[in-house]
This record gives C-alpha cells, sequence and structure tokens, in this order.
C-alpha cells in the first residue's frame, strides 16, 4: 500500500532503531502504522509471526476492536513508519474504498495463516 502523500509528511514520520518495540500486547490500541522504510516483526509468545515491510501496515486491528494490542512490534531493521490515528483510519475507510478492501484482505489474509497454523 503505497503512503498517501497526506501521511508522507516528515513530521508524521517516526523513526525506529533495530530491535527497538513500537508496542507490547497488551497495551492500548489508538494507532496503527504503515512502513515506509525497514521492516517491523509481529511477535506473539516470543514467536515472529508476521515480518511487515515498506507499504505493508499493522496494529489496524486495535482501531477496528478498541481491544489492547494483541501482539509485540519490534523493528527488525531501522525503519520509518506513518502512524495513523482513530480519526485518520476512519477518514480512509469512509473515503477510499480500496483501502477498507486491502485492511480486510490483510486481515483474512492473517487469519487464514493462523488458521492454518494451528493445524
Amino acid at each position: 500500500m503505497k503512503l498517501p502523500n497526506l501521511f508522507t509528511d516528515p513530521s508524521r514520520l517516526r523513526t525506529f532503531k533495530v530491535g527497538d518495540t513500537i508496542f507490547k500486547a497488551g497495551d492500548p490500541g489508538n494507532e496503527m502504522f504503515i512502513v515506509d522504510e525497514g521492516e517491523v516483526d509481529i511477535v506473539i509468545n516470543g514467536t515472529v509471526v508476521e515480518t511487515v515491510g515498506p507499504e505493508h501496515f499493522f496494529g489496524e486491528l486495535a482501531l477496528i476492536d478498541e481491544a489492547p494490542r494483541s501482539a509485540d512490534a519490534v523493528a527488525r531493521t531501522d525503519c520509518k513508519l506513518a502512524a495513523l490515528d482513530q480519526r485518520q483510519f476512519t477518514f480512509l475507510v469512509d473515503e477510499i474504498p480500496f483501502f477498507a478492501l486491502r485492511v480486510m484482505k490483510v486481515l483474512a489474509d492473517r487469519l487464514r495463516r493462523a488458521d492454518r497454523a494451528s493445524k
């Protein structure tokens, strides 16, 4: 997912160094992230379940269900991330149908992978 110009403003980008924790399981989820540069590991119970790279996103589940984070997110490499809060997320879902479809596809893919892994 190419970052919309709205979120590539340098003041909106956050930088993390390799090994930095972006969030931990149980933290409140008030934003999601789109990777501009680098890679982020999504970790559940000490196991990397996914590595998210440029133009992909993570952390959206907490904005959808307003529950605490279900995983840790750790910078696998130095990275730049665009953070989207609830208001920005809702705007994109309302105004850009492709964004909403992309979020649903990613959630479906993750659910299918988790289902296969549990068998």
